[in-house]
């Protein structure tokens, strides 16, 4: 465990940071390609869009990535500002709880829009 710092998990904080990251520049590209084409478009419009398989599961990768990529730097955030340890480990589970949330609502969303 030489080299890790003191959680032994710093490298890997790190790289999993920049793995998303990565894989956001492409699907960040996507969606705001997707986005402007559908200004202005009915709702069965973007429904139909979102239902062809390729643009689903971008669009589930797109908010997988943004999720994952959140809970990364609000975790970083809160482990360097926030002093004392109750509410670092409160807000460390708020923000973990808030990504499960927000993913689970988004990804139930595509699922009905698949169907």
């Amino acid at each position: 465990f030489e080299g890790l710092g003191a959680a032994h998990s710093g490298v890997e904080h790190f790289w999993r940071q920049r793995a998303t990251a990565t894989a956001l520049i492409p699907l960040s590209i996507w969606f705001v390609i997707a986005a402007l084409g559908l200004v202005g478009a009915d709702r069965a419009t973007v429904l139909a869009y979102l239902h062809e398989p390729v643009h689903a599961v971008l669009m589930i990768l797109f908010i997988l990535a943004v999720l994952m990529h959140m809970v990364l730097g609000i975790q970083v955030v809160i482990e360097d500002y926030i002093p004392h340890e109750g509410q670092k480990i409160a807000l460390l589970l708020l923000n973990r709880a808030f990504a499960w949330a927000v993913g689970a609502a988004c990804l139930f969303a595509m699922y009905r829009i698949t169907l």
